[in-house]
């Protein structure tokens, strides 16, 4: 195809008016541009697209097929780029996000709730994921973001840090004051972990290893939430993030147990592959993150 989109643009004007003239005015060029693109368009194309007339023109067999073309090919460009022009101003798009049932809870919630409502033609899709298939999904541009624990070591990402977490140790019962809790007694007592393959457990057990503790929990369990609610109903005690945990703590429902030495805090965040292009859907929504 030698004929160039601006020619098409143009003969498809002079085919809708059925009048150079009128086209002219319509794309605001003159009537000799028109005549002369058209000219060329028909060169080109080895054939008469319109029979000129005294007053107007009209269309060949074969103009008239052309312009049946033309006119779907015009209409399907114009729908393109109307509907990009609506993504780039969050009129219309898609967010898919990868995070754990914990984070989005108790971080992303109100992030998701606040991009909403300032963009609610948005379709926002939420897929719950370990960190491990979180990365899987983002090599395989399967996802925009994956929320998760840090740190990740892989050079292909961008990882950026949300917040800062600590790991504590909570009871239904309130501790002896001034009392400090040694990891034995911890390891000693009725423990209600999550799952060993989680982050978050492989976190705890590689910091209570480097101490010596070895531990065997009674209780192992799939989400935060049941960690904060089978020690609030006294199965034991449970291991949580104080963070996600201030419902609970705040209201004398489960009490923090102070420990000889503290595990050190460790973080959450986001990450995305550093070769892709961010949609401008997936870069507002960092920007609130930020």
């Amino acid at each position: 195809m030698t004929a160039k989109l601006e020619q098409y643009k143009v003969f498809n004007e002079a085919a809708n008016t059925l009048s150079f003239s009128t086209a002219s005015r319509n794309l605001f060029i003159s009537q000799s541009a028109v005549s002369q693109t058209i000219s060329a368009l028909e060169k080109e194309l080895n054939t008469s697209l319109f029979i000129r007339k005294s007053k107007g023109v009209d269309l060949t067999k074969e103009g008239k097929l052309l312009h049946e073309y033309i006119k779907q090919a015009l209409d399907i460009i114009t729908t393109a780029e109307n509907q990009l022009t609506n993504m780039q101003n969050l009129r219309t798009g898609e967010l898919v996000i990868a995070a754990g049932d914990t984070i989005c809870t108790h971080y992303l919630a109100n992030y998701l709730e606040k991009f909403h409502q300032l963009y609610p033609n948005i379709h926002i899709k939420i897929i719950n994921r370990t960190t491990i298939e979180t990365l899987e999904l983002l090599k395989n541009a399967s996802i925009d973001l994956g929320f998760m624990n840090l740190p990740i070591d892989d050079e292909g990402f961008v990882v950026k840090k949300c917040l800062d977490v600590h790991d504590i140790f909570v009871s239904h019962e309130k501790p002896i004051k001034n009392k400090v809790y040694s990891y034995q007694f911890i390891s000693s007592s009725s423990l209600i972990l999550l799952e060993r393959n989680s982050n978050s457990r492989l976190y705890v057990d590689a910091y209570l290893k480097e101490q010596g503790i070895k531990i065997n929990p009674i209780f192992e369990v799939g989400s935060h939430d049941l960690l904060l609610q089978f020690a609030q109903i006294n199965l034991g005690i449970a291991c949580v993030i104080k963070e996600f945990s201030q419902f609970y703590l705040r209201r004398g429902l489960l009490y923090e147990l102070p420990l000889e030495s503290p595990i050190p805090k460790r973080a959450i965040g986001f990450a995305y592959l550093k070769r892709s292009t961010l949609s401008a859907t997936t870069a507002k929504f960092i920007e609130m993150l930020s």
